[in-house]
């Protein structure tokens, strides 16, 4: 089986993708219920987060921005492929999946940040309440709600993303899954 595949995701990526993926949801279902369990899964998303952008600068092949961060024609004309069922294999991330990743951590650091800006305005904590306590009701209101919209738009993106994993998969025959687990893709 090793024979016929090639590893693509090191072990760094594989533990972020999917320790992200229990710490967004994680944050995205407790809200304020377990106010501790979702700051604790906030801070987890952003240092998950800062770290991969430092990975993507300095990390192995496919890790790397330079290796899937393609420019907006090449994402269009992939997108086409796609809608015609015959897009190009691509051994690392495609150009679609590569614009996902970017539009995620962006959506993500929003989602943090403002996080950030509602605990220092609503409870008086971490790193930004020096700079935020005493705000005014409705600017931690906005605060609130420009956090949760970001949050929501992550949950979108996310769910795009894993239809492009199924549809990326099918069209491929391949298990986009099993290789962000194990770390391996058909040979090409």
């Amino acid at each position: 089986m090793q024979s016929d595949t090639i590893k693509v995701w090191d072990p760094l990526v594989r533990v972020f993708h999917w320790t992200l993926v229990l710490a967004f949801f994680t944050a995205y279902l407790t809200e304020d219920d377990w106010l501790d369990l979702h700051t604790l899964a906030g801070y987890t998303v952003l240092g998950l987060v800062a770290f991969r952008l430092l990975w993507g600068l300095i990390g192995t092949r496919h890790a790397r921005f330079g290796d899937f961060v393609k420019r907006p024609h090449e994402v269009l004309t992939y997108i086409k492929e796609v809608l015609t069922l015959h897009p190009r294999r691509y051994l690392g991330h495609n150009p679609a999946g590569g614009l996902m990743i970017v539009l995620l951590l962006a959506s993500l650091l929003a989602t943090t940040g403002f996080g950030l800006a509602v605990y220092a305005a609503e409870e008086g904590a971490g790193p930004l309440a020096g700079m935020l306590i005493g705000v005014s009701e409705s600017t931690g209101h906005l605060f609130e709600e420009v956090h949760e919209f970001f949050a929501n738009f992550t949950l979108f993106l996310v769910a795009v993303h894993v239809a492009g994993v199924i549809v990326e998969s099918l069209l491929h025959g391949e298990n986009l899954v099993r290789s962000m687990v194990t770390g391996r893709k058909p040979a090409p």
